[in-house]
């Protein structure tokens, strides 16, 4: 089932979601469901896997000269969302990255998806590869998040590169896209940003999934300057609980985000990581039930691998008496 269709389902009730990532080269992916299982207890009703690009290592030969080789330390997408769904029966949204493929290669793994039944897709450029001071796209791949939303409309509407096939069926991929509520680190300025927000929105993009924030008030202004520009899409937020001391100072850097002075005042009162990682919890409560009042489609955690935060956040959230519902237009959040 597609995320819009989940979305409408719930008739105004905050869904529960979460991204998982792939396990490590070499490990089994019951280490991943040993990861999932407490939080089916929330039934989520679609869970994002995400994409991993290449890396380039340096090996030393025999010679003493240095061989370049690339590696994924954490292959498996495909696979591990058909594994998920199998054993869940949960649906799965892969995420789709520009950086590491051609547009063929692109195409092939779209086919593959749709003959899986996998019914939704999480367009992003994603990251460059590191050590490199840009995201540089492959021969004949794609550099913007928008022309690869661009291909997926197209099959969608039975468009494949090979213009000489019989008949071609058309896939029928749910699409999401990425949001910035504090504008992606590339753009100039967050209008510029929207602006190019509203163009995948316009092209065929079903729904949006936001970078992590820790101040609703962003998200709030955000959702106001999507809908004054006609971004009428569902926007579901994400969340990440902080379970660190040292990820106030990390996690800026890395998404290019603001923390909250509040926030950081009190993980910087904290005497270790146990007691920061309570923190970071009561936080993320207190933020997801003020968005939940609010009215927003889902709650869409970023596990980063963790459960055991998210389990105690969402045992405060969805377990009754705590229980919000809305008569807002779901399509207006």
């Amino acid at each position: 089932m597609k995320v819009t269709d989940h979305i409408k389902n719930a008739k105004g009730k905050t869904l529960f979601s979460i991204e998982v990532l792939p396990p490590l080269k070499g490990q089994n992916i019951r280490a991943l469901f040993d990861h999932m299982d407490p939080l089916m207890e929330f039934k989520p009703p679609f869970i994002d896997v995400t994409y991993h690009r290449e890396e380039y290592v340096y090996k030393k030969q025999e010679n003493g000269l240095l061989e370049k080789r690339s590696v994924r330390k954490r292959p498996g997408t495909v696979g591990i969302c058909t594994a998920i769904q199998n054993h869940y029966k949960i649906d799965t949204v892969p995420h789709i990255i520009c950086g590491g493929f051609s547009k063929e290669e692109t195409e092939n793994a779209l086919i593959d998806l749709n003959f899986l039944g996998i019914d939704n897709v999480l367009l992003i450029q994603g990251d460059g590869i590191k050590n490199e001071g840009r995201f540089v796209p492959e021969p004949d791949g794609h550099k913007f998040a928008s022309e690869l939303l661009g291909q997926v409309v197209s099959m969608n509407k039975g468009v494949y590169m090979d213009d000489e096939l019989q008949n071609p069926m058309p896939t029928d991929f749910c699409i999401g896209v990425a949001g910035y509520p504090e504008k992606h680190f590339a753009a100039p300025n967050l209008k510029a940003d929207l602006k190019y927000l509203k163009l995948k929105v316009d092209q065929g993009a079903d729904y949006i999934v936001t970078q992590m924030f820790f101040d609703n008030q962003k998200y709030f202004s955000f959702v106001a300057l999507c809908r004054e520009m006609g971004i009428n899409v569902p926007i579901i937020p994400g969340i990440k609980p902080i379970t660190s001391k040292t990820q106030t100072n990390i996690l800026p850097t890395i998404f290019h985000i603001d923390m909250p002075e509040e926030l950081t005042d009190a993980i910087d009162n904290c005497k270790d990581n146990a007691s920061a990682r309570e923190v970071g919890i009561e936080w993320a409560v207190s933020q997801s039930k003020e968005l939940m009042k609010f009215g927003v489609p889902s709650l869409h955690f970023y596990s980063m691998g963790k459960s055991d935060p998210i389990y105690k956040i969402a045992s405060q959230l969805f377990r009754e008496p705590f229980e919000f519902h809305n008569n807002l237009n779901i399509n207006e959040l």
